[in-house]
């Protein structure tokens, strides 16, 4: 993918973002769509797919062509991210993941780790994970008991992660621990390869949606990390983790928005099939009135995400707040609007086969990840509130 420059005007793409975004939904409707009901049931995560994803520079979105990355702005990440939910929301999301883990290195990282981790990670030879969350601290992640203990040129890191995605397949974790005093001024991150002794990880959680993407704890038991696999200084960590999900917040709600048009999109064409009482299902007012207002929230909540990207690349001071705005409001009306096209598919809506009911599934997550949405709100009342 070439580099595009941020949109002339919030509500108009240029042509290359348009090519951008029909890339992506090329390889969504080719690549993920026509398997992301098996991929679901079977539980599997389709490694060899995620490669031809990184062929295409998706590995990398934002990571400086320098450092093997595409080079292109949050914007254009989020008509990407978009675009390859309509095909697999499941899959989109742990790309975005990815990206989020090397978009850090490529921000945070000395020139030495740059050229160590982010040529295959943009290629996706080699997977990241991100490591913040633990069974004692998910919302409030600055109270994270994970421990990285200096011994000489190494730390020891002992502790628990929880509900990581791609955990056990990845070859990079992006890892939050303690080096310091309580709170988030005693965080720093690292960068731990797998294989590495004391690293091990839980079993393969049953869950909800997201079947196609491993998630599973992720354990250090005096895991051994030289210190040249820290990012930043001691006591940043916490900072760095936050960073991450300001982008990875947009990219999750992207991921609704690309998985709740996919919905709509099958209910337009399926009322415009299907006849009732004499008549197509199209003609009833009822649910042109629901399809409208389906239609309406999407783009309303895809403006605000826009808005947030916008705000993103150009650094404005409101971004962390418009970013926790845009991901409450596009994972909320996503679920939603995933929901209300399974009910107008009626019984087909719950029947596997339509693949309604595998995005209402993974959608649903969308609103408890990077931050819940409850937390959103409380990001959103501070930021107005020291206005």
């Amino acid at each position: 993918m070439s580099v595009a420059a941020v949109a002339s005007s919030p509500f108009e793409l240029t042509d290359d973002q348009r090519a951008i975004r029909d890339a992506a939904l090329a390889f969504a409707h080719d690549q993920l769509e026509p398997h992301a009901v098996e991929w679901d049931q079977d539980k599997h995560f389709p490694v060899e797919t995620l490669r031809a994803a990184g062929e295409l520079g998706i590995g990398g979105v934002y990571v400086d062509e320098a450092h093997g990355g595409s080079g292109l702005s949050r914007f254009d990440s989020a008509l990407i991210f978009e675009a390859l939910a309509s095909g697999d929301p499941s899959i989109a999301a742990y790309i975005s993941i990815h990206n989020m883990c090397a978009g850090m290195i490529d921000r945070f990282g000395t020139d030495a780790q740059r050229a160590r981790w982010l040529p295959q990670l943009c290629t996706m030879e080699r997977l990241a994970s991100y490591c913040l969350t633990e069974p004692g601290a998910g919302s409030d992640a600055a109270a994270l008991q994970t421990r990285a203990v200096r011994d000489g040129d190494d730390y020891l890191l002992t502790g628990v992660k929880q509900f990581i995605s791609g955990g056990g397949s990845s070859d990079v974790y992006v890892v939050m621990a303690r080096t310091g005093e309580p709170g988030h001024k005693g965080i720093s991150t690292f960068v731990v390869e797998a294989g590495s002794d004391g690293l091990s990880f839980g079993a393969n959680e049953k869950k909800m949606g997201w079947n196609a993407q491993p998630t599973r704890q992720v354990v250090f038991d005096g895991v051994r990390v030289p210190t040249d696999q820290r990012l930043g200084e001691e006591g940043i960590g916490f900072r760095i983790a936050m960073a991450g999900l300001d982008g990875g917040r947009l990219s999750v709600g992207a991921c609704s928005l690309g998985g709740a048009q996919a919905a709509l999109d099958k209910s337009l064409a399926y009322v415009r099939e299907r006849s009732a009482f004499g008549s197509k299902l199209s003609e009833f007012e009822a649910l042109q009135f629901k399809l409208a207002d389906m239609a309406t929230e999407l783009e309303a909540a895809r403006l605000l995400l826009w808005r947030a990207a916008w705000a993103l690349d150009t650094q404005d001071p409101a971004a962390t707040k418009l970013c926790a705005m845009a991901k409450r409001l596009a994972t909320d009306v996503g679920f939603t609007v995933a929901n209300e096209a399974l009910q107008i598919h009626g019984g087909y809506g719950y029947l596997a086969e339509y693949g309604l009911e595998k995005i209402v599934r993974d959608l649903r997550v969308h609103q408890i990840l990077e931050g819940t949405n409850e937390i959103m709100r409380l990001i959103i009342s501070r930021g107005l509130l020291a206005a």
